[in-house]
């Protein structure tokens, strides 16, 4: 088998799995890991306290909340071809971070409860994805709960989404009464086993042709003659699956099954390895001209699409996760930062599985490889081999609570703002400077980026630290020429800040003032996000 650069990211397969909280999206990442041979025991999700322990949930607040708060990253082997999952927090107050996972990702599942179909955060997701033109497939999950009628989540999709849905199976029943589901491509039906009275979990039984008489051992007749006509008129009221509509973002081939009892997965799995997209080329700039970076270049490049800090709480590391877009990248190779120049040798790059790790000695376009620095690499950083490709950078989004932060131990102070800084770095929260006042502000989106930054800062810094309201009320970026932000700089002193790459941000204490502010100054431009990189 050729090992070119087209030949391996051909078999890669890099997906995002987006959901609602409590859609089972982390049940889900587990037993695809499981049905991928990844892992040889799913390990139980039960809902509580201490027995809440996931593969791809390792900071310490997201075992005890039992919520994903940070993406990571799995990759494993299956079948031929390469697969790197990237799991996305499924809190909505970590939804840029989620945003730039989904710039790494060529394919979405898009994971819906059966009882509840298209929630609001689901809705949000799907709206980046769509924006970034990723496929998109559905898992129905939960079909053996109390489920809405299948027929009205696919008018669901079709609606709220303006997705094409076009099932691949079709359940029999649902809550009490699933019994499993028919392929609608070959007529074979695959039967679902319920636990046994002592709640053994046996698994569930091969799969069987559906017009032969077997199928009466799992469905009596009148089971059995709702299936035929409720796929009857499935058939007849969706388009059939087309992959190249599928590719193009208009449809969506859609999977039922249920995460927790590892029915329906072997199939999603078998689905994104037929269908899902390889990387395709990125649009890229070269020495300032718009280029098109095609994964079977020569040449090694990528983008740093996420920070994280003190995965190893022994090792105060920091790892970039690197998306490869081009090139066969080998251990030990020198790449360098486009907006900085810097070179950097990467000895120790890490293939991940969820928090354990090991050496990569070689990747290609579609995988994801950690690599550990010390402050260099930021989110938006583009790496090539030549230091001259530069894509897209990522956008930061101006914050929606702005609170002070103070040290209890003054003392601490230096080490708070070295801290506050690593954190800032990863993205997910944001550090204002006032020129006025010792306190430094952060940004976030929702309030438990707070809970989750006190919590890290105490265990990963040993720093306990309070947050209070602050004046201020909105933070938005500014340009213009230089009179004119030093003109705006003056007259506005108190309310002027830095961010961590030392750009002017105003801070307004309500809407209506930055709405006045904005008026006043028709020259200065005020923005809701800025792009590094």
């Amino acid at each position: 088998m050729s090992n070119s650069p087209a030949a391996e990211a051909a078999r890669r397969r890099t997906f995002a799995i987006i959901s609602h909280p409590d859609a089972g999206k982390t049940t889900l990442t587990e037993n695809l890991l499981l049905a991928g041979g990844a892992i040889r025991a799913a390990g139980a999700v039960r809902a509580r306290g201490e027995n809440r322990r996931t593969r791809s949930d390792w900071m310490k607040i997201e075992r005890e909340r039992g919520i994903s708060v940070s993406a990571s990253v799995m990759t494993f082997d299956h079948d031929g071809l390469m697969f790197n999952l990237l799991d996305t927090p499924g809190h909505e107050d970590f939804s840029e971070d989620t945003y730039r996972t989904l710039t790494a990702a060529d394919a979405a599942v898009m994971v819906l409860d059966a009882a509840k179909g298209i929630e609001p955060q689901t809705l949000k997701l799907f709206e980046v994805c769509r924006l970034r033109d990723i496929p998109i497939v559905t898992f129905i999950n939960k079909m053996d709960r109390e489920a809405q009628d299948p027929i009205e989540l696919l008018d669901e999709i079709a609606s709220k989404l303006a997705l094409d849905p076009a099932p691949l199976y079709w359940p029999a029943g649902s809550g009490g009464r699933f019994k499993g589901m028919l392929d609608l491509r070959n007529q074979q039906f695959l039967p679902f086993a319920k636990k046994t009275a002592d709640n053994k979990d046996e698994g569930h039984p091969a799969a069987i042709g559906f017009n032969g008489n077997a199928v009466s051992s799992y469905l009596n007749p009148e089971e059995r003659a709702e299936l035929e006509e409720t796929a009857m008129l499935v058939g007849e009221a969706s388009k059939p699956f087309d992959p190249q509509s599928f590719l193009e973002g208009h449809m969506t081939p859609v999977f039922f099954g249920s995460a927790l009892r590892h029915f329906g997965i072997d199939q999603l799995l078998a689905g994104l390895g037929a269908y899902a997209p390889p990387p395709k080329a990125v649009a890229a700039a070269k020495g300032g001209e718009p280029t098109h970076i095609v994964p079977g270049d020569p040449e090694v490049t990528g983008f740093v699409f996420k920070v994280q800090a003190n995965m190893d709480p022994n090792h105060r590391d920091r790892i970039a996760f690197l998306r490869l877009c081009s090139g066969k990248f080998a251990r030990g190779m020198k790449l360098k930062v486009q907006n900085t120049g810097r070179q950097l040798s990467v000895n120790a790059p890490i293939m991940f599985f969820a928090s354990d790790r090991e050496l990569a000695e070689e990747a290609f376009a579609g995988d994801v490889i950690g690599i550990p620095n010390h402050g260099i690499l930021r989110v938006g950083d583009s790496l090539s081999e030549t230091g001259t490709i530069r894509f897209a950078g990522l956008p930061n989004f101006a914050p929606e609570i702005l609170q002070r932060v103070r040290v209890k131990d003054p003392l601490k102070a230096k080490h708070l703002k070295k801290a506050l800084e690593g954190l800032a770095e990863e993205g997910v929260t944001q550090l204002f400077r006032p020129q006025f006042g010792a306190d430094f502000i952060v940004g976030a989106v929702g309030q438990l980026q707070f809970e989750v930054m006190a919590d890290r800062l105490a265990n990963e810094y040993q720093l306990e630290v309070q947050f209070e309201a602050s004046p201020f009320a909105e933070a938005r970026w500014i340009t213009g020429t230089k009179a004119e932000i030093e003109d705006f700089n003056t007259k506005h002193k108190t309310a002027m800040a830095t961010d961590i790459d030392e750009q002017p941000v105003f801070l307004a204490k309500s809407a209506w003032e930055l709405g006045y502010v904005v008026e006043r100054y028709p020259t200065v431009a005020f923005h809701r996000t800025r792009e590094r990189g």
